[in-house]
């Protein structure tokens, strides 16, 4: 088998950026927060003192161990790291990490980065170009963008065991990115206009120029809304069409909590991870749907055909900028929300023999 662990939305500037070893200019251009320290400020009025100067892996507190398990890791990488750039106009949130405290994300050891996000560009092209640098330099595969339209669409390619993981990423206007973000001759994302069985047979054609017999395919998508368990009937039917396609794995991410799964032809379909890392502790707003819980999604594949044999789930909180294990009324309300989400797309989330998708409570 081959365990693959997946994220969704690491957004590691501001507050975040603000705690390392070597945080960067803290100015922002938000309508109402104007210093990045002051969401370090947020958190510790809610869960008690967040250390500065802090270790590289203290973000990733106690989810480190279950990445560490797979045998890939792939994220979305929601920030750009970059020193310098002008922040973008028109966007009213902004997010970039000091070269410096890269370190912060080589503690997680991601195999793929997708960028294909609306964060990648806060700070313009050349801090796009940073930030491929900078990656590159710290031995990171990405995919999602790049120096030009091609750069952007190359998939990633990582072998463990004998088995090549072939990653493709892009974005939907779904998910906040402006059009004039695709990369074209110039450093852009790969950018998917709308979810329709054209667009899926393109991706389709990007897999089969690459695919080797016996590869699995992860095709990683940023895109829906921030808030809201719906799954539009479009955004199924291009998710069904990417499996059909060539697709072993759609994973989703854009979504600020979980969204449902599906397992379509033996195969698993993540309509949203939610957010794994972020500075949010504090701000209000939208509790129904707890955003202070966060999951890493452990799957395992059959590298004879790609299908699914088991999804774990570990649940985690958020706590003083950091993940910790979820307590156990945290745990069973993701569950039981998961499964309610879910079962509409034929899967059930819990314990038993006869689960494919556990929870880790339950195991």
């Amino acid at each position: 088998m081959v365990s693959l662990a997946l994220g969704g939305d690491v957004m590691l500037g501001r507050g975040i950026d603000q705690i390392l070893g070597h945080p960067g200019d803290p100015a922002l251009w938000e309508t109402y927060v104007h210093d990045a320290r002051d969401y370090v400020r947020l958190a510790e009025a809610v869960n008690g003192p967040v250390p500065r100067r802090a270790d590289p892996r203290w973000p990733w507190g106690d989810a480190l161990p279950h990445l560490r398990d797979a045998d890939v890791r792939v994220l979305n990488l929601e920030t750009a790291v970059t020193a310098g750039g002008a922040p973008a106009a028109g966007k009213g949130i902004h997010y970039r990490l000091h070269p410096a405290n890269l370190t912060c994300l080589t503690a997680a050891r991601p195999d793929v980065c997708s960028l294909a996000n609306n964060h990648v560009l806060d700070f313009g092209a050349g801090a796009l170009v940073d930030t491929l640098d900078a990656l590159r330099a710290a031995g990171l595969r990405t995919a999602g963008a790049g120096a030009d339209g091609a750069a952007a669409w190359r998939p990633a390619v990582v072998a463990s065991g004998g088995v090549r993981i072939v990653v493709v990423a892009a974005g939907l206007p779904s998910s906040g990115i402006p059009a004039e973000w695709a990369a074209a001759d110039g450093p852009g994302v790969a950018y998917v206009p709308e979810p329709s069985d054209a667009r899926a047979r393109r991706i389709a054609a990007v897999i089969d120029a690459v695919r080797r017999p016996g590869d699995l395919v992860v095709v990683s998508l940023h895109w829906g809304g921030n808030w809201g368990y719906r799954v539009g009937r479009d955004e199924r039917r291009f998710a069904h069409a990417l499996i059909d396609g060539g697709a072993d794995v759609v994973h989703g991410h854009s979504s600020h909590h979980p969204r449902p799964i599906e397992i379509h032809h033996g195969r698993l379909i993540l309509y949203g991870c939610g957010d794994l890392i972020n500075d949010y502790e504090g701000i209000g707003g939208h509790e129904r749907f707890r955003p202070d819980l966060r999951l890493v999604y452990l799957a395992r594949l059959d590298p004879a055909d790609g299908t699914l044999t088991r999804l774990r789930m570990v649940p985690l909180r958020a706590r003083r900028l950091r993940l910790e294990h979820a307590t156990t009324a945290e745990r069973d309300w993701l569950r039981d929300t998961l499964d309610e989400i879910s079962r509409p797309y034929g899967v059930r989330v819990g314990a038993g023999v006869d689960r494919v998708v556990l929870f880790d409570s339950d195991i």
